[in-house]
């Protein structure tokens, strides 16, 4: 067309002005055509072929609406060659992928994420994929982990600053546990489920509450999976967006004798108290044997004065004559 346009230019009676227009607007709009063509003809074409139905027009407005096209043509044709692209419940069109992209979602990972859901026979339409990208969770690797399970370790080594759980149980001594719980995402609970973190302090708390409820230590270190057992049964992934598969007891070692030294504390503290008790009936006895001194003197002190006073008596006898005379008491005589 571009190698004929010269000879049809020059068939053309050029002092019409109206033929002049329309030859600018001929030029004009092939020039337009052949730019577009070169942008987005590559795309428009690998999408035609690939059945992936994205009009030229569609590319052309993504451009107006910041949208990078390629990402959504190559979205389109994973999903189509998939076999998800058609399936209604997914519904993948270019809107829905256009408007993804626009709320800051990860399309290509939301569009590999459903075709790994698809391959395992998992419910994952786009509506629920793209809520969970957008709420910041990685989708991709929440239905790996559905089809794969994951092994976290209790406690988390990058996280906790101990490598082991401590409990005691009933008799006192001390065990100190290492725990891998098993898990897979539940996708139906991953929007507003609780995360590993929660699961990891669950799973710790449920191994010290069964090791506390042992009888002995000596019980759980032949039993270990009655701990695994216990924990499993108490449904601690509920309301999380994990489903727990197995806690398996990766080791378990003997720690202080935690009874026995509360024990001697216990008495170390009794001792002292009856000590302190003893000290203050001593201080009592002291204190009252004193008294009894002073008592004693008080009355020595008083006995004195009684013998003072007898030979005043005596003297006021003689004085009188009373001290051989006889004295009328009623009528009769007293000697």
């Amino acid at each position: 067309m571009f190698h004929a346009l010269p000879l049809l230019i020059a068939a053309m009676p050029l002092n019409n002005p109206w033929v002049i227009v329309g030859v600018v607007v001929f030029v004009l709009f092939a020039i337009a055509v052949a730019i577009l063509a070169i942008i987005y003809g590559g795309m428009w074409f690998q999408a035609y072929m690939s059945n992936a139905r994205v009009s030229m027009i569609s590319l052309i407005g993504m451009t107006f609406r910041q949208v990078d096209a390629r990402v959504i043509v190559q979205a389109k044709i994973m999903a189509m060659q998939a076999g998800v692209g058609t399936d209604p419940r997914t519904g993948i069109t270019t809107n829905r992928l256009e408007a993804h992209y626009l709320a800051g979602g990860n399309v290509p990972k939301v569009i590999r994420a459903i075709i790994a859901a698809h391959r395992a026979d998992i419910d994952l339409d786009f509506d629920r994929a793209a809520a969970i990208d957008l709420a910041g969770r990685d989708v991709l690797d929440a239905v790996q982990t559905s089809v794969y399970p994951k092994v976290i370790d209790c406690p988390d080594p990058k996280k906790s600053t101990k490598p082991m759980l401590s409990a005691i149980a009933r008799n006192g001594v001390e065990l100190k546990v290492r725990a891998r719980v098993t898990v897979r995402t539940n996708l139906e609970q991953l929007i507003g489920g609780a995360t590993e973190d929660t699961v990891i302090a669950r799973v710790g708390e449920g191994i010290i509450t069964s090791i506390g409820s042992a009888e002995t230590h000596l019980t759980v270190m032949e039993n270990p999976d009655m701990v695994s057992k216990a924990v499993l049964n108490r449904g601690l992934d509920a309301h999380t967006a994990f489903e727990i598969v197995s806690i398996d007891i990766a080791d378990i070692d003997v720690g202080e004798n935690i009874g026995a030294r509360l024990q001697a504390d216990q008495a170390e503290a009794d001792t002292r108290v009856a000590r302190a008790k003893a000290e203050e009936r001593r201080a009592m006895a002291t204190a009252l044997e004193q008294e009894m001194k002073a008592q004693v003197a008080r009355n020595r002190a008083q006995v004195v004065l009684a013998e003072a006073e007898v030979p005043l008596a005596m003297a006021a006898a003689f004085r009188e004559g009373n001290l051989n005379g006889s004295s009328s008491v009623d009528g009769k005589t007293a000697s």
